[in-house]
């Protein structure tokens, strides 16, 4: 039976900044709109945590099942590793997602966005699908196109429109950035896990593009942000705060470039996290600042 301090490591406390990030920057845009509402932005804080443990979770049962997770580099994995039985760890990752749920409809009946039901299910729907069902998307090469839009958009834009209604062309283009840093967490791991992987026969973009070409796409994702945010700054220069997150992105950039691999792209995943975190967090005190200066 796993112990509570596994059941941590298990929910992969690391890939939480994909959760926060896109809630700090939908608030942040809200708040530039001249919206103060704190317990809408808690409530969504909640159904994004989660939906992430909940799909950390899935991802642990459906790859365990199959025999993925048999021999890995990385954090626990609870069903792969034995210590906690495949029951248990759908059961945590039900529990999640109905937590999630629960928030989900708290916050559309406050906010009285209603067809952001429909959008919930789906999120739900893709999380379970990544690597469960007959047919998993992430087996496919889809994974980072659906944590773009899940993680980017429809996370940074329902925070936003929840609070504040109709959002901007700023909270769009923050969007894109947030869905890009976000695959950027995923490639990082992907490329850990190539060999792995195609080993189990899992068809990971990282798998089909390679090494060398995944770690160009990484220091895409990591750079067109900035980018974003340098265009953004020239419409409503707070946006340019965001610019201070640079140097973290030079230096997982040089370290993928630089054939980082094993056990050294943990550090670059869990420093990735962080890189969206900053550049989120710095964000949304541009977004938050752009009508009052």
């Amino acid at each position: 039976m796993a112990t509570p301090a596994q059941w941590i490591e298990g929910a992969r406390p690391r890939t939480l900044p994909t959760a926060v990030s896109p809630v700090l920057v939908g608030t942040g845009a809200a708040i530039g709109a001249g919206t103060v509402a704190p317990g809408l932005a808690l409530l969504a804080l909640l159904v994004a945590v989660a939906l992430v443990i909940g799909v950390n979770f899935a991802n642990d049962y459906s790859d365990g099942i199959r025999g993925t997770d048999d021999d890995r580099v990385g954090p626990l994995r609870l069903v792969g590793s034995k210590v906690a039985s495949p029951a248990a760890v759908r059961t945590a990752a039900l529990v999640s997602f109905s937590i999630a749920g629960l928030a989900g409809l708290t916050l559309v009946s406050l906010s009285r966005q209603w067809w952001w039901i429909a959008v919930g299910v789906v999120c739900v729907a893709g999380a379970w699908f990544y690597t469960g069902g007959k047919r998993p998307y992430g087996y496919a090469g889809l994974g980072e196109v659906a944590v773009f839009v899940f993680f980017g958009p429809v996370a940074v834009l329902g925070t936003a429109v929840t609070q504040s209604g109709a959002p901007g062309a700023p909270v769009i283009a923050a969007s894109v950035a947030v869905g890009m840093l976000t695959c950027a967490v995923l490639v990082a791991n992907n490329l850990r896990d190539i060999a792995g992987d195609e080993v189990v026969g899992k068809r990971t973009l990282a798998v089909v593009l390679g090494a060398t070409d995944t770690r160009r796409l990484y220091v895409a994702l990591v750079t067109v942000p900035f980018v974003l945010s340098a265009l953004g700054g020239l419409r409503s220069w707070p946006l340019l705060i965001a610019l201070l997150a640079a140097p973290l992105a030079v230096v997982q950039a040089r370290r993928v470039l630089g054939g980082a691999d094993g056990r050294s792209l943990i550090r670059v995943l869990g420093q990735t996290g962080l890189l969206l975190l900053a550049w989120s967090a710095l964000t949304a005190v541009g977004l938050a600042l752009g009508s009052v200066v």
